[in-house]
């Protein structure tokens, strides 16, 4: 049903994949069945960038982001949320696009059973609510992306440009959340998405990124 995202869109710089993900489907296989979503909220983390985990080397919490690209990174905060990147570049260059909002629209019982919410709006309306909604862990850590057999994938959406028009226009804003490098503008979200995590100023990006 789903045609995963092939490995070589993940090889250019975080910073163009980031954009180019809203739209496209995080998919997660379970045992009961797949849930998931288009993407409607990104933030990069770049080469030399403060904030991100490679910034100070190869460890073994971040060595998935130096492997090969199309892979998931997905690390622990404040002890108990996990977060879910997309590792970007060629091997032995360490950047990945975070996954912070998705439309539920595959699988909402499922996800509910992970996170019980009041209002679908509270579903998965940022990276570690995602996370929780989707039964992501650290075990899915490293897994591949672009294989559709894969417990977590990112499928190629046919109709992604008309989604974008519903939910047009892409803003580009700051990110939030973190202290290092918090102004950089390098988060991306589709205005229009009542799942976008948190609203701000930001610039409307012209063109729409395929």
């Amino acid at each position: 049903m789903w045609t995963p995202l092939a490995q070589s869109f993940f090889e250019p710089s975080a910073e163009i994949i980031a954009p180019a993900l809203l739209g496209h489907w995080l998919i997660r296989n379970t045992p009961d069945g797949p849930c998931g979503g288009p993407i409607v909220e990104t933030e990069a983390y770049l080469t030399s960038d403060p904030a991100s985990h490679a910034s100070a080397g190869e460890t073994s919490r971040n060595r998935v982001m130096w492997g090969s690209p199309g892979r998931a990174y997905v690390y622990l905060i404040y002890g108990y949320h996990f977060c879910v990147n997309a590792v970007c570049r060629p091997t032995g260059t360490a950047e990945a696009v975070l996954i912070r909002a998705i439309e539920p629209a595959l699988g909402e019982e499922l996800m509910r059973r992970s996170r019980s919410v009041k209002h679908i709006h509270e579903l998965s309306n940022g990276p570690a609510k995602v996370c929780q909604a989707m039964a992501i862990d650290r075990d899915l850590d490293g897994v591949s992306l672009c294989d559709a057999d894969s417990p977590l994938f990112i499928g190629s959406n046919p109709e992604v440009n008309r989604f974008r028009e519903t939910r047009w226009p892409i803003v580009r804003a700051t990110r939030i959340g973190i202290t290092k490098a918090a102004d950089s503008p390098l988060r991306f979200y589709l205005e229009g998405s009542p799942f976008v995590s948190r609203r701000g100023t930001g610039n409307r990006l012209k063109g729409r990124s395929e």
